[in-house]
């Protein structure tokens, strides 16, 4: 049975390659998308990891409203924290001040997070949104540089990303 530190190696070279893209690209999840493809045999290790995690509860152990979640990896020295979240509907919102990678795995049905199918999706500095998956449920990774996150309502000069932003 897998376990956090099997997790974090299988993790290490996506890390890399995220440490390696620039936030504020526009492009940057086609570009981790072209390095580590959805089906490729390392993201496929990552996302069985992550469901084995999930379903024994070393994993996604804490809940709130309903979204299952933990943290993965805490950032040391401005690095990138890793937090793993299972979820369907709506979660809380939040901004992101350094930006914010995603790794989503669908689980059941046909899930889309804010809009998109699994994979990987990115949002620049300054953005906020209410993480929503609709259409099934998802286990997600969430990357985020120097572990920067604020919850709450849409900040002063953030730009909404998302579901919210079509409204």
């Amino acid at each position: 049975m897998a376990n956090r530190e099997d997790f974090l190696a299988a993790l290490a070279p996506l890390l890399a390659a995220i440490r390696e893209t620039d936030v504020t690209n526009p492009d940057a999840a086609t570009a981790l998308a072209a390095k580590f493809p959805i089906d490729s045999p390392q993201v496929q290790q990552v996302k069985q990891l992550m469901r084995e995690g999930v379903e024994a509860r070393w994993l996604c152990e804490r809940e709130n409203e309903g979204v299952r979640y933990s943290r993965v990896q805490k950032s040391t020295d401005g690095s990138l924290s890793i937090d793993a979240v299972h979820m369907s509907g709506p979660g809380m919102a939040h901004a992101h001040p350094g930006g914010e990678f995603d790794l989503c795995f669908a689980v059941s049905g046909s899930p889309k997070f804010d809009g998109r199918p699994e994979g990987w999706t990115v949002y620049a500095p300054g953005s906020w949104h209410v993480p929503t998956v609709e259409g099934g449920v998802m286990d997600i990774l969430y990357f985020l540089p120097a572990g920067a996150m604020k919850f709450g309502p849409q900040p002063e000069g953030a730009t909404a990303v998302g579901l919210q932003a079509k409204r």
